[in-house]
Protein backbone atom coordinates (compact mmCIF):
# COMPACT_ATOMS: atom_id res chain seq x y z
CA UNK A 1 0.00 0.00 0.00
CA UNK A 2 1.26 3.46 -0.92
CA UNK A 3 0.80 6.13 1.77
CA UNK A 4 1.50 9.80 1.05
CA UNK A 5 4.19 10.84 3.54
CA UNK A 6 3.51 14.55 3.52
CA UNK A 7 -0.27 14.18 3.68
CA UNK A 8 -0.09 11.77 6.62
CA UNK A 9 2.26 14.14 8.44
CA UNK A 10 -0.10 17.07 7.83
CA UNK A 11 -3.12 15.05 8.92
CA UNK A 12 -1.45 14.16 12.21
CA UNK A 13 -0.30 17.72 12.92
CA UNK A 14 -3.84 18.96 12.32
CA UNK A 15 -5.30 16.56 14.92
CA UNK A 16 -4.51 18.08 18.31
CA UNK A 17 -3.06 15.59 20.79
CA UNK A 18 -1.42 17.76 23.45
CA UNK A 19 -0.47 15.60 26.43
CA UNK A 20 -3.28 16.85 28.69
CA UNK A 21 -5.88 16.00 26.02
CA UNK A 22 -7.27 12.69 24.84
CA UNK A 23 -5.34 11.34 21.85
CA UNK A 24 -8.20 9.14 20.68
CA UNK A 25 -8.85 11.07 17.45
CA UNK A 26 -5.21 10.89 16.34
CA UNK A 27 -4.97 7.19 17.15
CA UNK A 28 -8.28 6.56 15.42
CA UNK A 29 -6.84 8.06 12.23
CA UNK A 30 -3.69 5.98 12.60
CA UNK A 31 -5.72 2.82 13.14
CA UNK A 32 -7.51 3.43 9.84
CA UNK A 33 -4.20 3.99 8.02
CA UNK A 34 -2.48 0.99 9.58
CA UNK A 35 -5.43 -1.34 8.98
CA UNK A 36 -5.47 -0.28 5.35
CA UNK A 37 -1.80 -1.26 5.10
CA UNK A 38 -2.45 -4.75 6.43
CA UNK A 39 -1.30 -4.38 10.02
CA UNK A 40 -2.66 -6.40 12.91
CA UNK A 41 -3.51 -3.74 15.51
CA UNK A 42 -3.54 -3.93 19.29
CA UNK A 43 -5.19 -1.01 21.11
CA UNK A 44 -4.03 -0.38 24.68
CA UNK A 45 -6.07 2.15 26.66
CA UNK A 46 -5.49 3.60 30.12
CA UNK A 47 -6.69 6.59 32.10
CA UNK A 48 -4.03 9.16 32.94
CA UNK A 49 -3.63 10.71 36.43
CA UNK A 50 -6.02 13.53 35.46
CA UNK A 51 -8.74 11.07 34.44
CA UNK A 52 -8.24 11.49 30.68
CA UNK A 53 -8.43 8.32 28.56
CA UNK A 54 -5.29 7.66 26.51
CA UNK A 55 -4.76 5.30 23.59
CA UNK A 56 -1.59 3.42 22.65
CA UNK A 57 -1.18 1.32 19.52
CA UNK A 58 1.00 -1.68 18.74
CA UNK A 59 0.71 -2.73 15.11
CA UNK A 60 2.35 -5.75 13.48
CA UNK A 61 2.80 -6.54 9.78
CA UNK A 62 4.03 -9.99 8.85
CA UNK A 63 4.05 -13.36 10.55
CA UNK A 64 6.21 -14.95 13.20
CA UNK A 65 8.43 -13.37 15.82
CA UNK A 66 11.55 -11.23 15.97
CA UNK A 67 11.93 -8.48 13.41
CA UNK A 68 12.11 -4.70 13.69
CA UNK A 69 9.93 -2.27 15.66
CA UNK A 70 9.56 1.49 15.18
CA UNK A 71 8.51 3.50 18.22
CA UNK A 72 7.04 7.03 18.22
CA UNK A 73 4.82 9.07 20.51
CA UNK A 74 1.66 10.82 19.37
CA UNK A 75 1.39 13.47 22.12
CA UNK A 76 2.83 16.96 21.79
CA UNK A 77 3.59 19.89 24.03
CA UNK A 78 1.02 22.72 23.94
CA UNK A 79 0.73 25.14 21.08
CA UNK A 80 -2.71 26.74 21.13
CA UNK A 81 -1.71 29.57 23.46
CA UNK A 82 1.23 30.58 21.31
CA UNK A 83 1.12 33.32 18.69
CA UNK A 84 1.30 31.06 15.63
CA UNK A 85 -1.07 28.62 13.91
CA UNK A 86 0.41 25.61 15.68
CA UNK A 87 -2.15 23.09 14.46
CA UNK A 88 -2.56 24.39 10.90
CA UNK A 89 0.15 22.44 9.03
CA UNK A 90 1.99 24.52 6.46
CA UNK A 91 4.45 23.38 3.80
CA UNK A 92 6.77 26.22 2.84
CA UNK A 93 10.24 26.38 1.33
CA UNK A 94 10.77 22.66 1.67
CA UNK A 95 9.72 22.45 5.32
CA UNK A 96 6.60 21.30 7.12
CA UNK A 97 5.56 23.65 9.93
CA UNK A 98 3.27 22.85 12.85
CA UNK A 99 3.27 21.53 16.40
CA UNK A 100 4.58 17.97 16.30
CA UNK A 101 5.92 18.19 12.76
CA UNK A 102 9.38 17.46 14.16
CA UNK A 103 8.58 15.98 17.58
CA UNK A 104 7.35 13.63 16.40
CA UNK A 105 4.43 13.22 14.05
CA UNK A 106 6.56 13.69 10.94
CA UNK A 107 8.99 10.97 12.04
CA UNK A 108 6.05 8.73 12.99
CA UNK A 109 4.61 9.16 9.51
CA UNK A 110 7.99 8.22 8.02
CA UNK A 111 8.07 4.95 9.97
CA UNK A 112 4.56 4.04 8.82
CA UNK A 113 5.28 4.85 5.17
CA UNK A 114 8.45 2.74 5.27
CA UNK A 115 6.78 -0.20 7.01
CA UNK A 116 3.80 -0.15 4.64
CA UNK A 117 5.96 0.07 1.51
CA UNK A 118 7.72 -3.29 1.75
CA UNK A 119 6.24 -6.40 0.15
CA UNK A 120 4.40 -8.16 2.94
CA UNK A 121 4.82 -11.55 1.24
CA UNK A 122 8.59 -11.09 1.28
CA UNK A 123 8.80 -10.47 5.02
CA UNK A 124 10.61 -13.28 6.80
CA UNK A 125 10.18 -11.47 10.12
CA UNK A 126 7.52 -8.93 11.10
CA UNK A 127 7.76 -5.15 11.27
CA UNK A 128 5.99 -3.26 14.06
CA UNK A 129 4.73 0.26 14.68
CA UNK A 130 4.46 1.42 18.30
CA UNK A 131 2.50 4.61 19.03
CA UNK A 132 2.58 5.84 22.61
CA UNK A 133 0.75 8.46 24.64
CA UNK A 134 2.18 10.81 27.27
CA UNK A 135 5.85 10.69 26.32
CA UNK A 136 6.13 14.41 27.00
CA UNK A 137 4.91 13.95 30.59
CA UNK A 138 6.90 10.95 31.76
CA UNK A 139 6.69 8.29 29.02
CA UNK A 140 3.56 6.85 30.62
CA UNK A 141 2.34 5.29 27.38
CA UNK A 142 5.58 3.45 26.66
CA UNK A 143 5.57 2.06 30.18
CA UNK A 144 2.00 0.84 29.66
CA UNK A 145 2.92 -0.72 26.30
CA UNK A 146 5.94 -2.49 27.78
CA UNK A 147 3.85 -3.93 30.61
CA UNK A 148 0.68 -4.84 28.72
CA UNK A 149 1.25 -5.48 25.01
CA UNK A 150 0.38 -9.05 24.08
CA UNK A 151 1.88 -8.64 20.61
CA UNK A 152 5.26 -7.61 21.98
CA UNK A 153 5.30 -10.32 24.63
CA UNK A 154 4.44 -13.02 22.11
CA UNK A 155 6.54 -11.79 19.18
CA UNK A 156 9.56 -10.18 20.92
CA UNK A 157 11.08 -7.94 18.23
CA UNK A 158 14.84 -8.37 17.81
CA UNK A 159 15.50 -4.68 17.28
CA UNK A 160 13.81 -1.33 17.71
CA UNK A 161 14.20 2.21 16.40
CA UNK A 162 12.91 5.12 18.48
CA UNK A 163 12.27 7.70 15.77
CA UNK A 164 12.87 10.83 17.91
CA UNK A 165 14.49 13.69 15.99
CA UNK A 166 18.27 13.16 15.95
CA UNK A 167 19.00 14.56 12.45
CA UNK A 168 19.32 10.86 11.55
CA UNK A 169 22.43 10.52 13.71
CA UNK A 170 22.29 7.23 15.65
CA UNK A 171 21.95 7.79 19.41
CA UNK A 172 22.96 4.86 21.60
CA UNK A 173 22.34 6.41 25.02
CA UNK A 174 20.49 9.17 26.83
CA UNK A 175 20.19 10.29 30.42
CA UNK A 176 17.43 9.18 32.76
CA UNK A 177 15.35 11.33 35.07
CA UNK A 178 14.82 11.37 38.81
CA UNK A 179 12.31 13.59 40.63
CA UNK A 180 12.46 13.83 44.43
CA UNK A 181 10.10 15.62 46.82
CA UNK A 182 11.17 16.60 50.33
CA UNK A 183 8.60 18.20 52.65
CA UNK A 184 8.84 19.92 56.04
CA UNK A 185 5.72 20.32 58.15
CA UNK A 186 5.36 23.35 60.45
CA UNK A 187 2.56 25.18 62.21
CA UNK A 188 1.04 28.42 60.95
CA UNK A 189 0.66 31.30 63.40
CA UNK A 190 1.09 35.06 63.45
CA UNK A 191 4.75 35.72 64.18
CA UNK A 192 3.81 38.10 67.02
CA UNK A 193 2.39 35.23 69.07
CA UNK A 194 5.43 32.99 69.23
CA UNK A 195 3.11 30.00 68.77
CA UNK A 196 4.12 29.02 65.23
CA UNK A 197 6.68 26.58 63.86
CA UNK A 198 8.29 27.58 60.58
CA UNK A 199 8.60 24.76 58.08
CA UNK A 200 11.13 26.92 56.25
CA UNK A 201 13.52 26.85 59.22
CA UNK A 202 12.98 23.10 59.57
CA UNK A 203 14.06 22.53 55.96
CA UNK A 204 16.80 25.18 55.81
CA UNK A 205 19.70 23.01 57.01
CA UNK A 206 18.74 20.33 54.50
CA UNK A 207 18.76 22.93 51.72
CA UNK A 208 22.28 23.96 52.66
CA UNK A 209 23.38 20.35 52.34
CA UNK A 210 21.79 20.19 48.89
CA UNK A 211 23.89 23.18 47.85
CA UNK A 212 26.98 21.26 48.98
CA UNK A 213 25.86 18.24 46.95
CA UNK A 214 25.38 20.42 43.88
CA UNK A 215 28.98 21.58 44.19
CA UNK A 216 30.14 17.99 44.64
CA UNK A 217 28.36 16.76 41.52
CA UNK A 218 29.88 19.57 39.46
CA UNK A 219 33.45 18.75 40.54
CA UNK A 220 33.74 15.06 41.44
CA UNK A 221 34.48 13.03 38.31
CA UNK A 222 32.99 9.89 39.84
CA UNK A 223 29.51 11.46 39.48
CA UNK A 224 30.08 12.23 35.79
CA UNK A 225 30.01 10.36 32.48
CA UNK A 226 31.99 11.98 29.70
CA UNK A 227 30.09 10.09 27.02
CA UNK A 228 27.43 12.77 27.55
CA UNK A 229 27.44 16.51 26.91
CA UNK A 230 27.39 17.94 29.51
CA UNK A 231 28.89 15.08 31.54
CA UNK A 232 27.14 16.19 34.75
CA UNK A 233 23.76 15.06 36.12
CA UNK A 234 21.91 18.40 36.03
CA UNK A 235 21.19 18.38 39.77
CA UNK A 236 18.56 21.08 40.38
CA UNK A 237 16.35 22.30 43.21
CA UNK A 238 13.21 24.41 43.61
CA UNK A 239 11.50 25.54 46.82
CA UNK A 240 7.85 26.33 47.60
CA UNK A 241 6.28 27.46 50.88
CA UNK A 242 2.93 28.30 49.29
CA UNK A 243 3.65 32.03 49.13
CA UNK A 244 3.57 32.36 52.89
CA UNK A 245 3.50 35.97 54.17
CA UNK A 246 6.42 37.26 56.20
CA UNK A 247 4.29 37.76 59.34
CA UNK A 248 3.16 34.12 59.33
CA UNK A 249 5.21 31.02 60.09
CA UNK A 250 5.15 28.71 57.09
CA UNK A 251 3.02 25.60 57.78
CA UNK A 252 4.57 23.62 54.94
CA UNK A 253 7.72 23.91 52.86
CA UNK A 254 8.47 21.68 49.89
CA UNK A 255 11.71 21.15 48.06
CA UNK A 256 11.69 19.56 44.61
CA UNK A 257 14.96 18.05 43.37
CA UNK A 258 15.61 16.66 39.93
CA UNK A 259 18.63 15.13 38.29
CA UNK A 260 19.47 13.00 35.27
CA UNK A 261 20.94 9.56 35.97
CA UNK A 262 23.77 8.29 33.78
CA UNK A 263 25.41 4.86 33.65
CA UNK A 264 28.60 4.57 35.67
CA UNK A 265 28.00 7.89 37.44
CA UNK A 266 26.86 6.77 40.91
CA UNK A 267 23.34 7.91 40.03
CA UNK A 268 21.49 5.62 42.45
CA UNK A 269 23.82 6.80 45.20
CA UNK A 270 22.62 10.36 44.57
CA UNK A 271 19.06 9.32 45.41
CA UNK A 272 20.24 7.49 48.54
CA UNK A 273 22.30 10.50 49.65
CA UNK A 274 19.37 12.90 49.34
CA UNK A 275 16.99 10.48 51.07
CA UNK A 276 19.39 9.90 53.98
CA UNK A 277 19.87 13.63 54.55
CA UNK A 278 16.10 14.25 54.42
CA UNK A 279 15.42 11.52 56.96
CA UNK A 280 18.19 12.73 59.27
CA UNK A 281 16.46 16.13 59.42
CA UNK A 282 13.06 14.54 60.07
CA UNK A 283 11.65 15.49 56.67
CA UNK A 284 9.19 13.61 54.48
CA UNK A 285 10.66 12.05 51.34
CA UNK A 286 9.23 10.59 48.15
CA UNK A 287 10.78 10.08 44.75
CA UNK A 288 10.75 8.50 41.30
CA UNK A 289 13.84 7.16 39.58
CA UNK A 290 14.05 6.36 35.88
CA UNK A 291 17.35 4.87 34.83
CA UNK A 292 19.27 5.99 31.77
CA UNK A 293 18.84 4.38 28.37
CA UNK A 294 22.12 2.83 27.33
CA UNK A 295 22.91 0.50 24.46
CA UNK A 296 26.46 -0.39 23.50
CA UNK A 297 27.63 1.67 20.50
CA UNK A 298 28.73 -1.68 19.09
CA UNK A 299 25.22 -3.14 19.27
CA UNK A 300 23.97 -4.51 15.96
CA UNK A 301 21.08 -2.05 15.57
CA UNK A 302 23.31 0.92 16.41
CA UNK A 303 25.86 -0.21 13.86
CA UNK A 304 23.16 -0.79 11.24
CA UNK A 305 21.83 2.73 11.76
CA UNK A 306 25.36 4.07 11.42
CA UNK A 307 25.93 2.28 8.12
CA UNK A 308 22.62 3.51 6.73
CA UNK A 309 23.47 7.06 7.89
CA UNK A 310 26.53 7.25 5.67
CA UNK A 311 28.83 6.06 8.40
CA UNK A 312 27.89 8.64 11.05
CA UNK A 313 29.37 7.83 14.43
CA UNK A 314 26.79 7.08 17.13
CA UNK A 315 26.30 9.73 19.80
CA UNK A 316 24.53 10.29 23.12
CA UNK A 317 21.66 12.69 23.88
CA UNK A 318 20.86 14.76 26.98
CA UNK A 319 17.07 14.38 26.65
CA UNK A 320 14.88 11.36 27.33
CA UNK A 321 12.75 9.11 25.11
CA UNK A 322 10.43 6.12 25.35
CA UNK A 323 13.61 4.06 25.23
CA UNK A 324 13.47 4.25 29.05
CA UNK A 325 10.81 1.54 29.07
CA UNK A 326 11.40 -0.30 25.79
CA UNK A 327 15.09 -1.08 26.26
CA UNK A 328 14.39 -4.33 28.11
CA UNK A 329 12.17 -5.64 25.29
CA UNK A 330 14.55 -5.29 22.36
CA UNK A 331 17.92 -3.92 21.24
CA UNK A 332 17.32 -0.21 20.57
CA UNK A 333 18.71 2.83 18.82
CA UNK A 334 17.26 6.37 18.86
CA UNK A 335 17.38 7.50 15.24
CA UNK A 336 15.02 9.88 13.52
CA UNK A 337 14.63 12.85 11.18
CA UNK A 338 14.41 16.43 12.41
CA UNK A 339 16.37 18.60 14.82
CA UNK A 340 15.54 18.47 18.54
CA UNK A 341 16.61 22.12 18.77
CA UNK A 342 13.40 23.21 17.01
CA UNK A 343 11.11 20.83 18.89
CA UNK A 344 8.73 22.54 21.36
CA UNK A 345 9.43 25.95 19.78
CA UNK A 346 7.17 28.49 18.11
CA UNK A 347 7.44 27.69 14.42
CA UNK A 348 8.41 24.05 14.95
CA UNK A 349 9.25 22.47 11.59
CA UNK A 350 11.04 19.65 9.82
CA UNK A 351 12.64 19.44 6.37
CA UNK A 352 10.46 17.40 4.03
CA UNK A 353 13.61 16.06 2.37
CA UNK A 354 14.77 14.70 5.72
CA UNK A 355 11.45 12.92 6.25
CA UNK A 356 11.84 11.40 2.79
CA UNK A 357 15.39 10.34 3.60
CA UNK A 358 14.10 8.70 6.77
CA UNK A 359 11.65 6.64 4.73
CA UNK A 360 14.51 5.44 2.54
CA UNK A 361 16.81 4.41 5.38
CA UNK A 362 13.99 2.90 7.42
CA UNK A 363 12.90 0.86 4.41
CA UNK A 364 16.45 -0.41 3.96
CA UNK A 365 16.64 -1.27 7.66
CA UNK A 366 13.45 -3.32 7.33
CA UNK A 367 14.89 -5.15 4.34
CA UNK A 368 18.10 -6.00 6.16
CA UNK A 369 16.41 -7.16 9.37
CA UNK A 370 13.13 -8.65 8.16
CA UNK A 371 13.62 -9.89 4.60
Amino acid sequence: MSIDLLQLSKDLVAIQSVSHMSNAAACGHLTHVLAGAGFEIEELIYTDPAGVPKVNLVAKRGQGSGGLAFSSHIDTVPGQEEDWPAFAPLEKDGRLYGRGSCDMKGPLAATIVAAASVDRAALQKPVYILVSADEEVGCLGAKYIAENSVILKESRPDYGIVAEPTQLIPVYAHKGFSSLTITAQGKAAHTSTGLGVSANFKIARFLAEMADLADLFETDQSFMNHEFKPPTNGFNMTIDDGGCKTNVTAPRSTCQISYRPMPGARSEEVLDMVKAKAERHGLEFSGDYTDAFYMSPQAAIVQLAGRLSEGREPETAPYGTDGFYLKDLMELVVWGPGDIAVAHTVGESVAVAELEQAVRVYTEAIKQVCM
